[in-house]
């Protein structure tokens, strides 16, 4: 069975026209490695496209349709590229070196119709079983017994974050939810038109909603929870990446910001980003507070205030410390490399119980082992009465009563749509009345419903804050694996407090699928193959920026089909820069006490090489994102010679 996804039967209810399909297989022949073996051919990916432009949501399918159709527009791609000619009439040669031209552009125009073309066929390309099987990947962890000593249970007694068990057997089939029958109604028993009366109405049931409506339903209120995204059982999660991240992450893992320069993962499904996240449970540091207590005025929230309700949650969602032995390659050569230069670097404290070490985390866990929103406060909310409809998108939030002097809440009418989850095509339509509107819908949802309910007034949607995270990859002689093990068990702080403003960068290790690490690496054709198939000796390092930025703003668009408006994020240039401020900051001078260019320092003691540095001079570059080579190149040195060129994308994690 094809990893690419749905069958074509079920999806093929769009479909590119001639022209631009023309378009896209050509520029798929030089962007993936199809004639050099290891790997579906072109007749083999064309399929495989057709299939994922089908799947979709309408909205990017048009964008990619727009795109397609500019690169196919002679006078366009002329001016873009140099070239009159059609792409399929020119040698493979010739194609890629216009393709490149797009992508090394100064125009933004070229290189976003650039990426948004290389995106789509590297990650379908990279989706496929043979190009899997090339890179040695094979069946997901519950399909066989652990292949590497960083996967699976550990042995010993049981008990605790990581699972502890036998290691010649798949880890056992995951167990029922054990949420109360009733609780969860699909989209696709929401066919008609229905209405609803309710105390209080959640928008939403990630880490915000799910929390709100376990108290509020533990209180005696009756609560009906709204959820744009689907449930999936455990056994549902088949830990394959192409087919769980489109079901999971917003607008099928395609969202971000206009010009493609910062993707924006965000959970899109029961339980919300804490259904795909990387589990690390990080308190609010003092220096936060103390900030908040001086801009703000929040002086209630202190740190001692705040202890008491930190350690509740986390006794909530059974957080503990990853065992010293339970550690990845990628993590354990950053505890190791930070040791070596005497930078502080932590093991990190995670919500799970029992973890498998599949390290199919962002495609949600299939034992359960996760404890999110979906496994700790919705049962609460579910067992004290409250309801949740799946697959129902909230459109606007109506006020129909003023309060009259009473002092209760007014009264106000919640306007949401149904979903069949298979086919994305609107089935219903749900009207739900209560005094009481909880939105926590999301850092981009949210505002965009408040938009289209002309609530909030002008400011609403105008101070987005992304958190962007620039990666870097180190290849090293030895296998680290990066799709096998618990992502995210280790962090190095040394450097959140280092520029002028008190903020910095911390690093981290996540965890990196065939299809994510593609469209991450940069390049296409031969080179970008060549980086894959050392993706068993890659390890990934995240370094997330800390700090004020410029905000971005959302702008509303409506794509007029069954999804209604929707809203897409707009980064402006210094909400760019930022996920390159932080690699660069390792150059600056150091402040007391502290080494100099901290990225490239850690890189080599990663590597087992001594530390060193050398002055350098900080340049802003805010038109394109290019890492500081310094520090790439200390991760790049087992790379074939003339192959040691740096690689990193700014990603935005919801």
């Amino acid at each position: 069975m094809s990893a690419f996804g749905p069958t074509l039967g079920a999806i093929m209810t769009d479909r590119l026209p001639a022209r631009e399909r023309e378009t896209l297989m050509a520029l798929a022949e030089v962007i993936a490695p199809v004639s050099a073996g290891g790997g579906p051919g072109a007749g083999t990916l064309g399929t495989a496209l057709d299939a994922r432009f089908a799947a979709l949501p309408l909205r990017t399918r048009k964008e990619l349709r727009q795109a397609l159709g500019a690169l196919g527009q002679p006078l366009l791609r002329f001016a873009l590229c140099g070239e009159l000619r059609p792409w399929a009439t020119l040698s493979p040669e010739r194609r890629a070196a216009c393709f490149a031209r797009l992508g090394a552009s100064r125009l933004p125009l070229a290189r976003v119709l650039h990426e948004a073309v290389r995106r789509l066929v590297l990650s379908t390309y990279y989706s496929g079983d043979a190009a899997l099987q090339s890179l040695g990947i094979g069946l997901p962890l519950h399909q066989r017994p652990p292949a590497v000593s960083w996967e699976g249970p550990m042995a010993g007694p049981e008990g605790g974050v990581v699972a502890r068990g036998d290691r010649t057997v798949p880890p056992p089939a995951p167990p029922p939810s054990g949420i109360r029958r009733g609780a969860i109604t699909p989209g696709t028993e929401l066919v008609g038109n229905f209405r609803f009366r309710a105390d209080a109405v959640v928008i939403g049931s990630g880490a915000g909603g799910a929390i709100v409506a376990a108290r509020l339903a533990a209180a005696g209120r009756e609560v009906l929870i709204l959820e744009a995204g689907s449930r999936y059982e455990p056994a549902e999660r088949t830990e394959q990446e192409a087919t769980m991240l489109p079901r999971l992450m917003a607008e099928s893992a395609t969202r971000a910001t206009t010009d493609l320069s910062i993707p924006i993962f965000q959970g899109a499904t029961v339980g919300g980003g804490t259904s795909v996240n990387w589990m690390i449970m990080l308190r609010t540091p003092d220096h936060v507070l103390d900030e908040w207590q001086r801009r703000f005025g929040l002086r209630d929230l202190t740190p001692a205030a705040l202890a008491p309700e930190f350690a509740r949650i986390e006794a909530e969602l059974s957080v503990g410390q990853v065992p010293d032995d339970a550690h990845s390659p990628s993590n354990r050569l950053l505890l190791d490399g930070a040791r070596r230069l005497g930078w502080h670097a932590i093991p990190a404290r995670v919500n799970a119980r029992g973890c498998q070490r599949a390290g199919t985390c962002s495609s949600g866990c299939r034992y359960d082992a996760r404890r999110g929103a979906a496994q700790v406060y919705l049962p609460i909310a579910f067992a004290h009465g409250a309801r949740l409809l799946a697959d129902t998108r909230a459109e606007r939030v109506r006020v129909v009563a003023r309060d009259g002097g009473s002092g209760e809440a007014p009264r106000k009418e919640v306007d949401a749509v149904a979903h069949d989850p298979r086919t994305g095509e609107a089935v219903g339509t749900i009207t739900v009345e209560a005094p009481i509107v909880v939105v926590a819908a999301g850092a981009v949802e949210t505002p965009a419903l408040l938009q289209r309910s002309s609530l909030g007034g002008g400011a609403v949607g105008r101070w987005l804050r992304l958190h962007p995270t620039t990666a870097v990859m180190g290849v090293y002689a030895e296998e680290t694996n990066p799709l096998a093990g618990m992502p995210l068990t280790a962090m190095m702080d040394e450097f959140t407090r280092t520029d002028a403003n008190g903020y910095g960068f911390w690093i981290e290790c996540p965890a990196l699928g065939p299809a994510l690490a593609a469209v991450s690496m940069p390049g296409f054709g031969a080179a970008h193959a060549t980086r894959m198939l050392a993706l068993h000796r890659t390890a990934p390092f995240h370094l997330p920026h800390t700090g004020r930025r410029g905000p971005a703003h959302l702008q509303r668009l409506r794509d007029g089909g069954s999804r209604g408006s929707t809203a897409r994020a707009i980064c402006p240039r210094s909400c760019r820069c930022a996920a390159r401020e932080g690699v660069h900051g390792g150059r600056r001078a150091p402040a007391p006490g502290q080494r100099r260019r901290a990225g490239h320092d850690t890189a080599r003691a990663a590597a087992g090489a001594p530390a060193r540095g050398r002055p350098g001079a900080h340049r802003q570059r805010t038109d394109r994102a290019q890492p500081t080579r310094p520090v790439l190149r200390a991760c790049q040195r087992d790379l074939p010679d003339g192959e040691r060129r740096p690689h990193g994308r700014g990603v935005a994690r919801g």
